[in-house]
């Protein structure tokens, strides 16, 4: 057997099988129990008898990039350096997004094992994510979004809108994410790949609620794939980079602090500069609005005195400095604002009102970001053993326990 290689201070068993890692984004677990009670998820309702099934937390903000970035990099931000989706780049002085592989700053399981001479694949249903997933990786890495723009130079492999039989998918849509999946399985039954990753989009989360007939039939879908996957042979580790809440009234409006709107009228206009890590060019399904927001503070805005006025609105759960934020939630602080705030579970935090369009919510608003969303599922289809019954399980030892944790 091939000896283990360490990654960011971890070590991991080389896959003894195919191994494939699942994210499936914004999976609140009420969704996995609903489409079980309903016999629309057979195989893994079979995971308790069969399998392992577990509880995790994901980390903070409970946003896409920072957790997917901690699931291969096996890692918290203050490791990995990403944050969020977006943030302010005190050295420009601009606000931009994290997707440039510039900003991450640990290598990733997927590319030590490929250097390591395991054959790795990537899968992921924007594009967005990519850049960040492959970085460092001489294997197969392509996005669904971008699925007949391959280059085998650029992306290992070419084909995949034919092999899979799908029409190139809307990345507002169900299929992006079946995409992923169908892929996947065509790379697990012509490549085989040695360790895979498939992460999908959480349009459908955004959508519909657990138990409705839209989450439930897209649960059955996954639910199909991951059963293919298990007959194929598979070790399969499924997780979730954050969970979903609704974020409404007893009327199903949006329950939105905008902040900066709010600290420009008690401090002055640009006192404090108010940013959003869950925002990202796909904003039509939640507006740039999550449970999650940075202040950066300037001179006429004294912490102490912002601090006390924002945990005082309703909405708001907590208001955190810097330090007690990259302390509790590992943090990289060079990267958030001065102070951190959370919205309490049933509310988002926005901006100014008038930057956040709402016209693409067709449907009661569903979001994540903060506290309340962080405990997600992880589930594996194998028994595992040895695992520290008081050890705090998070979505990022998804790789070691399907690694390093078979029975």
């Amino acid at each position: 057997m091939s000896s283990p290689i360490i990654v960011n201070s971890r070590s991991y068993q080389m896959p003894a099988a195919p191994t494939i890692v699942v994210c499936v984004d914004g999976c609140e677990q009420e969704y996995i129990n609903q489409a079980i009670l309903a016999g629309a998820a057979p195989f893994l309702a079979r995971l308790a008898d069969t399998g392992t099934v577990l509880t995790g937390d994901c980390v903070l903000p409970s946003f896409t990039n920072p957790n997917n970035l901690s699931i291969v990099t096996g890692a918290p931000p203050s490791v990995h350096g990403i944050c969020g989706n977006f943030f302010f780049d005190e050295d420009t002085r601009t606000e931009v997004l994290m997707n440039d592989p510039k900003y991450l700053r640990a290598p990733t399981l997927l590319a030590e094992m490929a250097r390591a001479g395991q054959r790795v694949a990537v899968v992921t249903a924007k594009d967005k994510l990519r850049a960040l997933l492959g970085h460092g990786l001489h294997g197969i890495c392509f996005s669904a979004e971008k699925a007949d723009q391959l280059d085998i130079e650029v992306h290992g492999v070419t084909g995949m809108i034919e092999r899979t039989g799908m029409a190139l998918p809307s990345v507002y849509s169900a299929e992006l994410s079946e995409f992923v999946f169908a892929a996947g399985l065509s790379l697990l039954q012509h490549e085989r790949p040695d360790l895979m990753y498939l992460s999908t989009t959480d349009y459908v989360q955004h959508k519909h609620a657990p138990g409705t007939p839209e989450a439930n039939a897209f649960y059955a879908m996954m639910d199909r794939y991951f059963a293919q996957y298990h007959d194929a042979g598979a070790v399969l580790a499924i997780t979730a980079d954050h969970g979903m809440n609704a974020k409404t009234d007893a009327l199903g409006r949006p329950r939105i602090v905008f902040l900066q709107d709010r600290l420009d009228a008690r401090f002055g206009a640009d006192a404090a500069r108010v940013i959003l890590p869950i925002t990202d060019p796909y904003v039509v399904h939640h507006g740039a609005l999550g449970s999650y927001a940075t202040v950066y503070l300037g001179e006429r805005a004294p912490q102490r005195d912002v601090t006390e006025f924002l945990g005082g609105l309703a909405g708001v759960s907590a208001v955190l400095t810097r330090a007690q934020a990259c302390e509790r939630f590992e943090l990289p602080p060079d990267r958030i604002g001065d102070l951190v705030v959370l919205g309490e579970r049933l509310t988002v935090l926005g901006s100014a009102a008038h930057k956040h369009d709402l016209s693409g919510l067709t449907v009661p608003l569903r979001s994540h970001g903060g506290a309340s969303e962080q405990q997600v599922p992880l589930l594996f289809n194998r028994k595992l053993s040895g695992i520290d019954p008081s050890r705090r399980l998070r979505n990022f030892d998804a790789f070691d326990l399907a690694l390093n944790h078979l029975a």
